[in-house]
């Protein structure tokens, strides 16, 4: 990374990253980390995240071999807000409460836009002169609460489309009052060794090589039609590799088991977690899916990923830091499976 000047007078700040949610917008929230410890090597670095993803978070605590992250606060509002009339559900927000005002913050960087995310940046506990910055506008095909702003003291313009780790960068380098950090300055997620320390999931059905093929998204949109991954899947098992088609609800897995009935040797697996993801991923000879976090956690990983764009722009959270990862299509313009079976096989060889 390039050395940028340093123009804060806090050699050593105390500086809270909020990102809540979602997978695949805490995976690209990662790099700032990184861009942080660059510059600022003592600072002490915290970050809250919804309970759900701090699995994401935790290979990047600090450790005997390198400094990240000093602290991960879990927040529970997903679950809380299923059970406000709970006394148990209140001593946990003030346990969660107490953990976030341990420390007093010099820096506030909140990269999210939500009056939630902005709420907990409100109960944080700021030093005299903090700065807590956080969006000036919405990004393009992004949630955004206007409200928001009422809670920083330093909001940010970004471009209207604005790549969502260059998003994170542009906030955090005007909260510190640098020069933004571009991308011709590599991101980075996971460390190498992190990246390479996976042992194999023993999945029952699972044989090498295999090909993961993440179907499944939150926005039945943004799907690519079962006749392409039939047609892919073919074209791969023709070729040797397993098809292996992920699944995270009854339907999803209807769709996976619909699949795989014609795709030769396609395996349905149980339903495996996000930790259980790293694995499943780091030993895949290759991953395709869509726009979802799954896809994006391979991509970040640095694995050979082909993602697939149907109707969310490629612009928004392409894979561009990595030559073995491979963008295909774009909003409204959904690849055809000839598109990615070539791409799929450029990466295959």
């Amino acid at each position: 990374m390039s050395n940028l000047p340093i123009s804060n007078p806090i050699s050593s700040p105390n500086i809270l990253l909020v990102k809540l949610s979602s997978l695949g917008d805490v995976l690209h929230n990662l790099p700032i980390v990184w861009d942080l410890r660059a510059r600022l090597p003592n600072a002490r670095i915290d970050w809250v995240v919804e309970e759900g993803y701090v699995h994401l978070l935790e290979p990047l605590l600090s450790r005997a071999e390198f400094k990240g992250i000093d602290r991960i606060i879990p927040f529970g509002l997903r679950r809380w807000k299923k059970n406000l009339l709970k006394l148990d559900t209140w001593k946990q927000f003030f346990s969660f409460k107490a953990q976030l005002q341990a420390v007093q913050y010099d820096y506030v960087i909140e990269t999210q836009g939500l009056l939630k995310s902005a709420l907990v940046c409100a109960l944080a506990k700021k030093s005299k002169d903090a700065v807590v910055a956080g969006l000036a506008n919405a990004t393009q095909y992004s949630g955004y609460e206007p409200i928001a702003r009422w809670f920083y003291n330093q909001s940010v313009q970004v471009p209207t489309d604005c790549h969502a780790v260059d998003r994170s960068r542009w906030v955090m380098c005007s909260a510190l009052d640098w020069q933004l950090i571009e991308r011709t300055t590599t991101p980075a997620f996971y460390t190498e060794s992190f990246s390479k320390s996976f042992t194999e999931k023993n999945i029952t059905g699972l044989k090498r090589p295999y090909v993961l093929c993440f179907h499944s998204t939150a926005r039945e949109a943004k799907r690519w039609s079962n006749q392409n991954w039939i047609t892919l899947g073919q074209e791969l098992a023709n070729r040797g590799y397993q098809v292996v088609l992920p699944w995270g609800n009854s339907s999803e897995r209807a769709v996976s088991e619909r699949l795989a009935r014609e795709i030769p040797g396609a395996l349905v697996p149980s339903a495996f977690s996000i930790e259980d993801a790293f694995s499943v991923i780091a030993h895949a000879k290759l991953t395709i899916g869509v726009d979802t976090g799954l896809t994006h956690l391979a991509a970040v990983l640095g694995k050979p990923t082909v993602e697939i764009y149907c109707d969310s722009p490629r612009w928004k959270t392409e894979g561009y830091w990595a030559k073995n990862i491979c963008n295909v299509g774009d909003i409204g313009v959904p690849p055809s499976a000839s598109e990615v079976v070539d791409a799929s096989l450029s990466l295959l060889r």
